[in-house]
């Protein structure tokens, strides 16, 4: 038999035997062995719409309001003045009456028992204790939806609305503490600068809130020679590294009597509350205290954004200055003044602490003074009416006559004044790190 002889070709039945084989080979990977591990980070993804929040609303708020079966009865028309646009709890330290009428009134909850928590602050009340805890009541609770919690007394009035818009600027999902302090040095000095007071009501984000809950009645037993619920909510947020952050409308009202200085000059800033109204004379004369609030609410629910907001105009011609403050009162001085003399409150109003030396008591802002004689003052003008249609906002002002005061000029017959205006709308301005609340407004007067 002969051999191949080496080095010649492969002869083509050799190769198509080979190239069979290998068909075969590649046919058995392709069935049984599994493809390479694709990383999932490699893989497309779904695209998902991206979700907006919805813009914070009263209904994102939960006010929670220290009373006391005690003082119920007497609060209850201030409460029901505000509240009914609001989502709120009332914490009472026992039951109401049962003959007591809760119509109109917030849900009511009975706070738990204290007695655990020592409090050593001589000529104090141990209820402040009771008040500081009802943020962690609250908390407790587990309501939906909230996004911030509103703390105040029964003795205090909110402007729901404006206090909305003004805790829109800041992001509850981080912690803030949001009030201001006290009108009166001595208050503020007696206790801290920095601390927003109880009464005129304070904010803490939801995530803020939380945490504090968390730590709240370990913390109490730390501090318990302090005078107020307010100091002890200011000391555990300290521990806890969070200051306050200041907003003028709150207002704690730690001054007496006729509030006319104060009302007549708020800072152009929305007005959030006002608190210890048992102890100031009615806004409007002729009237009740609560046929005073419920007038100024009048001009609250048509325009609540520019309520009490100052605004100044000059009558060259007839040499008269026009200082008007929205909702409430116009005032016509003779002559045309400078604008920063008339930003001063007059001091119309007694301080908050009585005593020998009330003529040394100091204030958070400047005062001017407010002239005993009635006909050496500028000619005052009180809210009458309030309307709006879609042309926009009126309102009537008419003249409070004090005294028998001769004058002339221009400003001698004249009774009303009635202001046209657009309705104030908010402009939230809100970037990184800050924000500001912008209020654009023109007016026309006749």
């Amino acid at each position: 038999m002969n051999q191949p002889r080496p080095g010649l070709p492969m002869v083509p039945s050799t190769l198509k035997t080979l190239l069979l084989l290998a068909s075969v080979f590649i046919l058995y990977l392709l069935l049984h062995v599994p493809p390479p591990h694709v990383p999932q980070l490699l893989l497309p993804e779904p695209h998902e719409a991206a979700t907006v929040p919805l813009p914070t609303s009263s209904h994102h708020l939960l006010f929670a309001i220290a009373s006391s079966a005690g003082s119920l009865s007497r609060r209850a028309p201030y409460l029901r003045l505000w509240s009914t646009s609001a989502r709120a709890i009332i914490f009472l330290d026992s039951p109401p009456p049962p003959n007591f009428s809760l119509a109109a009134l917030p849900p009511i909850a009975v706070s738990s028992d204290t007695s655990r928590f020592p409090y050593t602050f001589l000529r104090g009340l141990p209820s402040a204790v009771r008040v500081a805890r009802i943020v962690k009541e609250a908390v407790d609770r587990n309501e939906s939806d909230v996004r911030w919690f509103v703390f105040g007394d029964d003795d205090t009035i909110f402007f729901v609305e404006n206090l909305v818009r003004t805790l829109s600027k800041y992001d509850h999902d981080r912690w803030f503490y949001v009030g201001s302090n006290s009108e009166s040095y001595e208050q503020n000095e007696s206790g801290w600068f920095d601390m927003a007071f109880g009464g005129g009501g304070f904010a803490l984000s939801h995530s803020l809130a939380k945490v504090l809950a968390g730590v709240l009645d370990s913390c109490l037993m730390r501090y318990s020679h302090l005078f107020g619920s307010d100091a002890r909510i200011f000391s555990c947020l300290a521990e806890l590294g969070v200051g306050l952050t200041h907003e003028p409308g709150f207002h704690q009202v730690d001054i007496r009597g006729n509030l006319f200085g104060m009302l007549s000059a708020h800072p152009l800033s929305p007005l959030l509350s006002l608190h210890h109204l048992d102890s100031v004379d009615p806004f409007f004369p002729n009237m009740n205290k609560s046929q005073a609030l419920e007038h100024l609410f009048k001009a609250v629910n048509i325009d609540p954004a520019r309520i009490l907001q100052q605004t100044v105009c000059y009558d060259r011609l007839n040499l008269l200055t026009i200082s008007v403050a929205w909702g409430f009162s116009i005032q016509v001085f003779e002559g045309n003044l400078l604008l920063p003399d008339l930003l001063p409150l007059q001091r119309t109003f007694a301080p908050w602490r009585r005593g020998k030396n009330i003529g040394l008591s100091r204030y958070m802002f400047n005062t001017r003074e407010y002239p005993k004689d009635p006909c050496k003052r500028a000619a005052v003008f009180f809210l009458q009416s309030v309307g709006s249609n879609d042309d926009g906002v009126w309102s009537n002002y008419t003249r409070n006559v004090v005294g028998n005061c001769e004058q002339s000029g221009a400003i001698k017959n004249l009774e009303q004044i009635m202001v046209f205006s657009q309705k104030l709308k908010f402009d939230i301005e809100q970037d990184e790190g800050s924000s500001s609340s912008v209020l654009q407004h023109s007016f026309y007067i006749q």
